[in-house]
């Protein structure tokens, strides 16, 4: 969030909000990848191993003291979530090869979800604001999907790029690289101006005002779901149609 936005100076709202001084803050790794840089940002980073902290977090205080009598309220939450995300899974992968996929898929939704909602918290961001973030997912995803490909078909799996026909090769290589990209830039760019709204908000309205901290709240809550469910469908989705017997 670094440009200038209707009739009040943008950066000064990031500025303010930047309690921590990491706006902008980069650790040089001392090469280039030609005219790009290698350099970390140094606040995406620590909002990612923060958010795998709360992640390892929850899913210890959720798994502790396990019992089938009397289950504690976070291990119900977990169980459900679970339950949920398996039905979605064996529903369209198949319960024999949905199975194995179960812990990513779970981990996958709970990492996103408490990285999405990270953001409520005030001086804080979201990881999945960061494209870079969002591009590494994408990329896990990819590489899960050729994975999958190639243990089920082996070397079949090629042929699904001249499907129906060999003409279309060109239309399927495209569609191929369109599902990462898609993935990626979906999620950053829901997140990303979810939280330029939140800065305009408080520009306009003021920091002490209680509508924008509501609003924040709302609409933060609603999109880190939504988001974090539909990337997480949508892999199931991918996986479905690379391990389906005729696709």
């Amino acid at each position: 969030m670094s440009e200038a936005s209707g009739g009040f100076d943008l950066h000064h709202v990031e500025q303010e909000l930047d309690v921590w001084g990491l706006l902008g803050k980069t650790w040089d790794l001392g090469g280039s990848l030609g005219p790009i840089p290698l350099e970390l940002n140094v606040k995406t980073l620590l909002m990612t191993w923060i958010t795998m902290l709360l992640v390892i977090l929850f899913l210890m205080a959720a798994t502790r003291n396990l019992s089938l009598r009397k289950p504690g309220k976070l291990q119900v939450v977990v169980e459900l979530l679970h339950d949920f995300l398996k039905g979605l899974a064996f529903d369209n992968i198949g319960a024999r090869k949905a199975a194995p996929l179960m812990a990513l898929i779970l981990t996958l939704f709970i990492y996103l979800l408490f990285s999405n909602l990270w953001g409520l918290v005030p001086t804080m961001s979201s990881s999945t604001a960061d494209l870079n973030t969002t591009i590494g997912m994408a990329l896990i995803v990819f590489l899960l999907l050729w994975y999958q490909g190639f243990k089920y078909k082996g070397g079949g799996h090629l042929k699904h790029f001249i499907k129906p026909f060999p003409v279309f090769l060109p239309i399927n290589l495209v569609e191929e690289v369109a599902r990462p990209v898609t993935l990626a830039f979906r999620l950053y760019g829901n997140i990303y101006a979810g939280e330029v709204l939140i800065a305009v908000l408080l520009g306009l309205l003021g920091f002490g005002s209680f509508l924008p901290s509501v609003i924040w709240l709302a609409f933060s809550i609603f999109v880190g779901f939504i988001q974090a469910f539909i990337f997480t469908m949508l892999t199931i989705a991918y996986v479905s149609s690379v391990v389906a017997e005729h696709h």
